[in-house]
């Protein structure tokens, strides 16, 4: 049994070392419709008596698996390379402009390249707005947070504007509270950490080192020992990349006791605007990378799942083959976003031609929350539809809501909001990932969300995991669509995109005690996404709509 030190990095880091196991068969159910294809479906009742998958899957597989099929590959991806390879051969489609409002984007990686959108009214470096759309050398999207970088919570926020007797702000203090004792609590433990590593880089006179490294450190310094011992513990649960998670752990702790819960901090003075009006819209720039591309890395990930270039041998692969552009719009902190920048980076995109908008963000706590509402209903009237991450606090956004939502006193304001839930790549009862939050009424449908390989700051790639991973995936397919079928309108999208998913019928275990419900209940269709599907049952609308 792991000692407490080992499990609170355990929980912290969301190791992810168990086999590639438990990826079952299921049987194929044939469809009705103008299309001769059958749709993909599964007998749920049957879905954990299969036998097992019981060799790993491979390396070059398991970096791809969410465009895999369930039938063919036995993985419950989206069934993506046959939806390209019998439905889509030959064909052109038309261009898609995928708005991706994140930390920003590494427009430079080489995996994106011929898949970043420009704005061929502006002229770059000029200082001048050529294109009158408001934004001065807005070339590839617009960086709504400029040179800042690290934010408050807003439960931090809340706190800091003083006690005005609501219940907001008594459970925005008590969370705070809260959340300040128990980063405090796991300080020592970072710091025994951190000096544990800075002391084999010492010892080793190198930066990076291996657990062969660790293995053949031999001294009769007792200090030296106990931290060879713990970096031994750690690689053991961590992997190979034991030094990332390492200084992921170490910077999360740090920036949350510095930045994120600190009243005392102020991230928003660098931008320069107030973040209480939304009609000062004089503030960022053009810089969609940022001030430091590596902090870009969230949303690299999330525009290489959408757009990363398909069977180049290198990195993943992306949903969308051809015939796609990433707007990148930065206005997702380290922190909280702020509802004033979200409100105005959906607008943002809508007008300068988005017809996917992907974001993978969300806070409990929205002061304006109907500033971002007008933006959605803007959007919807715009025909363009919105695809949004459900979160990763493990919650029941039915109860514990995860904005932004489209939900306004228990009724749906727009109808171009489509909210994902994160899958696992096992099926059955571990299907829903561990930490996704779910919702009969508010998560709209669920799509993978774990161990997902793409693009990553500086020429890099790596797997990450969150409804952060699982919205994008959607948001590919959403894009495929709306590129093969641009006649659909962004509410019959949405609705395809759920109603075309394999059905799941199984108990699965939800929240942080792993309480089994059906998978029903775990969002409004009861399916997970699948592109083949979706394509036949666009493939279908049009039809019946030329008849």
């Amino acid at each position: 049994m792991a000692n407490s030190l080992e499990m609170k990095i355990m929980l912290h880091l969301n190791f992810e070392k168990s086999a590639w196991i438990a990826l079952v068969t299921a049987s194929l159910l044939t469809g009705c419709g103008s299309s001769n294809a059958p749709f993909v479906s599964t007998d749920p009742a049957k879905i954990d008596k299969t036998v097992l998958k019981t060799t790993p899957i491979k390396e070059s597989d398991l970096k791809r698996w969410s465009h895999l099929d369930l039938i063919k590959d036995t993985v419950p991806g989206m069934s993506v390379d046959r939806a390209y390879a019998e439905l889509l051969k030959k064909r052109k489609g038309t261009k898609i402009i995928v708005g991706v409002i994140d930390s920003g984007v590494d427009i430079d990686h080489p995996d994106l390249k011929g898949r970043i959108w420009t704005n061929a009214k502006e002229i770059p470096n000029n200082n001048i707005d050529d294109d009158k759309n408001g934004f001065v050398d807005d070339v590839h999207g617009w960086n709504f947070l400029g040179e800042a970088t690290a934010m408050n919570l807003e439960l931090t926020r809340i706190v800091k504007k003083g006690d005005d007797g609501s219940d907001t702000y008594k459970r925005a203090k008590a969370e705070l509270d809260q959340k300040l004792q128990e980063m405090k609590q796991q300080k020592p433990q970072v710091d025994m950490i951190a000096k544990a590593d800075k002391d084999i880089r010492t010892f080793l006179k190198k930066e990076t080192y291996t657990k062969e490294d660790l293995k053949g450190i031999s001294t009769t310094d007792a200090n030296l020992n106990r931290s060879k011992m713990i970096m031994m513990s750690i690689a053991a649960q961590a992997g190979d990349e034991f030094q990332e998670e390492i200084k992921s752990y170490v910077d999360y702790i740090y920036d949350q006791l510095n930045y994120n819960l600190n009243v005392e901090f102020d991230g928003r003075k660098a931008v320069g605007d107030n973040p209480e009006d939304l009609n000062d819209r004089n503030y960022g720039n053009g810089n969609v990378k940022g001030p430091d591309v590596a902090d870009a890395s969230h949303g690299t990930h999330v525009a290489g799942i959408i757009a990363q270039v398909r069977g180049n041998g290198i990195g993943g692969d992306g949903v969308m083959a051809k015939n796609v552009e990433i707007m990148a719009i930065r206005a997702v902190p380290n922190g909280d976003e702020y509802d004033k920048d979200i409100a105005l980076a959906i607008r943002y995109a809508v007008d300068n031609g988005a017809k996917v908008i992907n974001g993978s963000f969300g806070k409990d706590y929205s002061p304006h929350r109907e500033w971002v509402w007008d933006a959605i209903k803007y959007a919807e009237s715009k025909d363009v539809l919105i695809v949004h991450a459900a979160g990763n606090d493990s919650k029941d956004i039915d109860v514990e809501p995860n904005f932004p939502t489209d939900e306004v006193n228990g009724k749906e304001i727009a109808d171009n909001l489509i909210t994902i839930g994160a899958l696992n790549t096992a099926t059955g009862t571990k299907m829903v990932a561990d930490f996704s939050n779910y919702g009969q009424k508010n998560v709209d449908v669920f799509a993978p969300g774990v161990k997902i390989y793409a693009t990553y700051p500086n020429n890099k790639y790596k797997y990450e995991q969150g409804t952060s991973m699982a919205s994008p995936n959607a948001a590919g397919v959403a894009a495929l669509i709306r590129s093969y079928y641009p006649s659909l309108t962004a509410s019959q999208v949405k609705h395809i995109l759920m109603d075309s998913g394999i059905a799941i019928a199984t108990n699965v275990g939800v929240g942080e005690e792993k309480v089994q419900i059906p998978f029903s209940a775990t969002c409004v269709s009861g399916k997970i996404v699948n592109a083949y599907n979706a394509l036949l049952m666009a493939d279908q609308m049009v039809r019946a709509a030329k008849n």
